[in-house]
């Protein structure tokens, strides 16, 4: 997002510059099949020139914007790994490709932007658990409270008791870190207002909520270091001894509001932060020339968490989209998925530097 905003942690006021499916059919003989949490979890490359014909009724190429099981557990792979490829959402697009690349060369493989043999089996040696587990909906999920519609307009969503989530879908696909359109392919049947459905998602480190303690961070291991990529439009954390332990894709800047240059400090964190617009600003869209707040939620402009930077009114923050993260610009700050923003916030140390590399 962009200058002229504020976020408040309790008593303490962040000046901001920053904001910004029903199921499946059954397949066709020539359509890929249907995306299950087991062909996800069976997935794997197939060898290349291996010169063996494909037997009668083999799958053939899913449609451009359908989800690739062997995507989905590269992707999945990749976020427990902490190089993130947004939201998971098995595409094959520049975010997952990104991490893709980003992985490779903190194995010193190969440079590639592509899943080969050699780098999956990188990603396969992490863990072997599966990739894609049950949940349970539990009446907590569904309880809410849930926002029956969050309003276009930031005068509007002042108004709001709540910028919660709208519905539980929305929730539990961005708690476990996935686009909504394949949670409904996991589960094309799925109730997710009901309680007790059982559902299959993403094995990734759930999206918590809640504040923390000062004297709770930051947890190990500590980012001393954060580089911020304006060309590729990514986020890269590094501990004391310069080694990379986390990559985000991010939404950094636009020609009306460019992020900065030169380095900076972090000064703090907020968890849950409410959200202050400064008329002075004049953001495009915004009307309204008096002050006014946004509350807390994960549809707040700077989403779950508010990293405070030095350079006045500028952050790395959360996003109300997690969806259009590295595809859409920014009104200056440093915008990532809510989970990826909360995963820096809860390791990053207080003083640490950050790098603003030019295109």
């Amino acid at each position: 997002m962009s200058s002229g905003f504020a976020v408040r942690a309790g008593a303490a006021l962040i000046s901001l510059l920053c904001v910004a499916a029903p199921g499946l059919a059954a397949p066709k003989k020539d359509e890929a099949p249907a995306l299950t949490h087991e062909a996800v979890n069976a997935a794997a490359p197939e060898a290349k020139d291996s010169g063996k014909p494909q037997k009668k009724g083999a799958r053939k190429e899913a449609r451009k914007d359908d989800p690739d099981a062997l995507i989905v557990k590269a992707q999945v792979l990749l976020d427990r790994a902490r190089f993130s490829p947004g939201a998971i959402d098995g595409r094959d697009g520049d975010n997952y490709r990104g991490a893709l690349a980003a992985y490779a060369k903190a194995q010193d493989l190969p440079e590639t932007k592509s899943l080969t043999p050699e780098l999956f089996e990188k990603l396969q040696a992490t863990g072997a658990e599966a990739v894609i587990t049950e949940y349970t909906i539990t009446e907590d999920d569904v309880r809410g409270p849930f926002a029956e519609k969050i309003p276009a307009k930031m005068e509007d969503q002042a108004d709001l008791e709540t910028l919660g989530y709208t519905n539980p879908r929305e929730m539990l696909a961005e708690r476990f870190h996935m686009s909504r359109d394949l949670l409904s392919a996991l589960n094309p049947d799925a109730a997710f207002d009901k309680p007790g459905t059982v559902i299959a998602v993403a094995a990734v480190p759930p999206l918590e909520s809640g504040k923390l303690k000062g004297k709770e961070l930051p947890k190990a291991p500590k980012v001393s270091r954060i580089e911020v990529d304006k060309a590729s439009r990514d986020v890269r954390a590094f501990d004391k001894g310069g080694k990379l332990l986390a990559y985000y894709p991010a939404s950094i800047g636009s020609e009306e509001k460019p992020a900065p240059s030169g380095e900076a400090k972090v000064k703090g964190v907020a968890f849950e932060p409410t959200y202050t617009y400064n008329p002075k600003y004049q953001f495009a869209g915004v009307k309204s020339k008096e002050t006014f707040t946004i509350k807390p939620g994960p549809n707040n402009p700077v989403g779950v968490v508010w990293i405070d930077l030095s350079i006045p009114s500028y952050g790395i923050h959360g996003t109300p989209d997690p969806e259009k993260v590295g595809k859409t610009e920014s009104h200056g700050c440093i915008r990532l998925t809510n989970w990826d923003a909360r995963d820096l916030a809860l390791h990053v140390e207080r003083g640490a530097t950050v790098s603003f590399k030019d295109e």
